[in-house]
């Protein structure tokens, strides 16, 4: 019999490592899991959030932030995000 792994069983097993949250929105944030709870609002620490503007993809630093799970499309964890190749 298959092995299974429950979705947040797997997310439980990225706290520490880096993660890459793509939003609902035109906004991408990638950072170290520091934490979520059951609706997944995750708390991310040492961040970059990335936004799609008319320019091109702005890139802002911030220390930790909050993600609503309701916003959250995907996650891809040990992943350094978009402008990364991992």
């Amino acid at each position: 019999m298959a092995s299974q792994i429950l979705p947040l069983e797997l997310i439980d097993r990225c706290i520490g490592s880096r993660i890459w949250v793509i939003m609902k929105s035109d906004r991408e944030f990638t950072g170290r899991l520091l934490g979520f709870d059951d609706f997944v609002n995750m708390v991310l620490d040492d961040v970059t959030e990335y936004e799609m503007t008319p320019q091109g993809r702005k890139a802002t630093k911030l220390a930790q932030t909050l993600l609503n799970g309701n916003n959250i499309c995907m996650l891809i964890p040990g992943s350094a995000g978009p402008e990364g190749n991992s």
